[in-house]
């Protein structure tokens, strides 16, 4: 089986792969090696991929911790063998996450033009076409809009995503939620009509923790998959396999 680990802003993902579909995945809010050493060590494992968004520093020791684990452990980097093109004129500072998402959702409908919106930390909008990653955008995720409504007035609480998120707000509360949700998913269906309009083939894959609150929301058909960074990573693991 292959190990796959995406360690991202505030959380980190393993999953096991035996082909395309992951077939155990775990999250965790922060490293833990006593639980990674448990996951892995329960499956006969011949390779694994890490990626992350953080430190060098901080990963070093924790691919130093995989490789007593692993004997074959791909680490995904700018340097990194990949089945697509880059087109961004900042590969160095591009998001691996980012790669991965657009190589899984790839996988599911090779050949076409592609889009992968990310709805973590940050929410993304990347674009592939002609297998090219073209480029993206950035965009403050919920929570970090959640964040900054209470951080930066001196009067508006704190907020949870859980709860009444009606079209208009009823109380200070509710405004805050609908606010924030609702404004994330008008940006998200501008950004589906936009592109759409430049390439009419278009697919959209909706990806990241909030994706399935926000795509019960979006009026648009749109793919939702909260594994497709993770099967992208894998895929990009097989790849280096191969060669």
């Amino acid at each position: 089986m292959n190990v796959v680990i995406d360690q991202g802003n505030s959380s980190v993902k393993i999953a096991l792969f035996r082909n395309q579909e992951p077939e155990i995945v775990h999250s965790f809010s922060e490293w833990d090696n006593d639980s990674m050493r448990a996951v892995i060590k329960a499956y006969p494992t011949r390779s694994a991929i890490y990626s992350s968004v953080g430190e060098e520093r901080s990963d070093q020791t924790k691919v130093n911790f995989l490789r007593t684990l692993v004997n074959n452990v791909c680490v995904f980097d700018a340097d990194t063998p990949i089945p697509i093109k880059i087109g961004y004129k900042t590969p160095r500072t591009l998001g691996r996450d980012r790669i991965a998402g657009l190589i899984g959702a790839s996988i599911q409908a090779p050949g076409r033009t592609v889009s992968v919106i990310d709805a973590g930390t940050a929410i993304t909008y990347d674009l592939l076409e002609n297998n090219t990653f073209l480029g993206g955008n950035i965009s403050p995720g919920l929570r970090i809009r959640f964040n900054s409504l209470h951080d930066y007035t001196s009067r508006l609480p704190q907020v949870s995503l859980a709860g009444d998120c009606p079209q208009i707000g009823y109380d200070t509360e509710t405004a805050k939620r609908a606010g924030v949700i609702w404004g994330a998913v008008y940006e998200i269906e501008q950004y589906i009509d936009c592109w759409k309009a430049v390439y009419p083939d278009i697919l959209f894959f909706l990806t990241g923790g909030d994706a399935f609150l926000l795509s019960a929301k979006l009026k648009n058909a749109i793919f939702a998959d909260k594994n497709l960074v993770l099967k992208g990573l894998n895929r990009i693991l097989c790849y280096n396999v191969e060669k």
